[in-house]
């Protein structure tokens, strides 16, 4: 098989043009090229993950070996942007890492198993829709109950925790903080996490039950069973409108 290494042109190719003659010939020299010019990718996945418990050179080797899978799996044919189709990949590969390796309470297999499926059931998802899929189309797909789901997703957090005198290793000159220098005091007003103005719009997007679920949780400090049984519902559905809002907040949050 013939290599383009030696092209004088090679390296200003088009990004689309090298994965075209990837498609055809599989040289590894033109894959190699490939991998140095998405690697900002792995390292800005991988960063999100500092400071759960795990080195970011780690992170960073997963989430590198995550991006190759996303080369040689990539079909440009298909009409996607690399970027769009390799970032659920490598955010899956690295949150599988996370899930099978750094456990700190004791889930029972059958729990670590279902997430396994269903972070490859997101996947699949995320890029056959194009959006986050939800716990309702997860369940669908992997054939299981919500309520499945939604347990394996809340155990899905049980990564290992992080000493508060460990350094805060952000990218600042203030190498000597360490987490706990970090750690605000307790906000009392939940519309202290931004601006009034802006907590007062988004609860106007919200439907009369999300905004007592809301309050109740974050105003009042109310358990879910508390709110369950005041309105007469089961506290899975409080938990599932929850983190509904929640996911709303989240988004809204990042727009701004």
């Amino acid at each position: 098989m013939k290599s383009v290494a030696g092209d004088a042109n090679y390296f200003d190719m088009d990004t689309k043009e090298l994965f075209k003659l990837y498609s055809d010939n599989n040289d590894i020299d033109i894959r190699n090229i490939l991998i140095e010019r998405h690697l900002y990718l792995a390292r800005i996945l991988a960063k999100k993950y500092i400071n759960k418990g795990v080195d970011y050179e780690d992170i960073y080797q997963v989430a590198s070996m995550a991006l190759i899978y996303a080369i040689d799996r990539y079909d440009i044919s298909k009409g996607f942007e690399f970027s769009s189709f390799a970032t659920p990949t490598i955010i899956g590969e690295i949150k599988k890492y996370f899930r099978d390796k750094v456990w700190t309470m004791r889930v029972p297999r059958r729990i670590q198993e279902l997430s396994k499926k269903i972070s490859n059931a997101k996947i699949a998802l995320e890029q056959e829709k194009k959006k986050h899929p939800s716990v309702k189309d997860i369940a669908e797909y992997i054939g299981c109950r919500e309520e499945d789901v939604l347990e394996a997703l809340e155990a899905s957090y049980s990564y290992q925790p992080v000493s508060l005198d460990a350094s805060s290793g952000d990218d600042s000159d203030e190498n000597d903080l360490t987490l706990s220098d970090k750690v605000g005091m307790e906000e009392k007003d939940f519309g202290n996490i931004e601006q009034k103005d802006f907590l007062d719009r988004f609860m106007k997007t919200l439907n009369e039950l999300e905004v007592k679920i809301l309050k109740d949780r974050f105003f009042y400090n109310k358990t879910q069973s508390a709110i369950a049984t005041e309105l007469n519902i089961s506290q899975m559905t409080v938990s599932r409108l929850e983190k509904k809002v929640v996911e709303k907040l989240r988004k809204e949050y990042e727009k701004n």
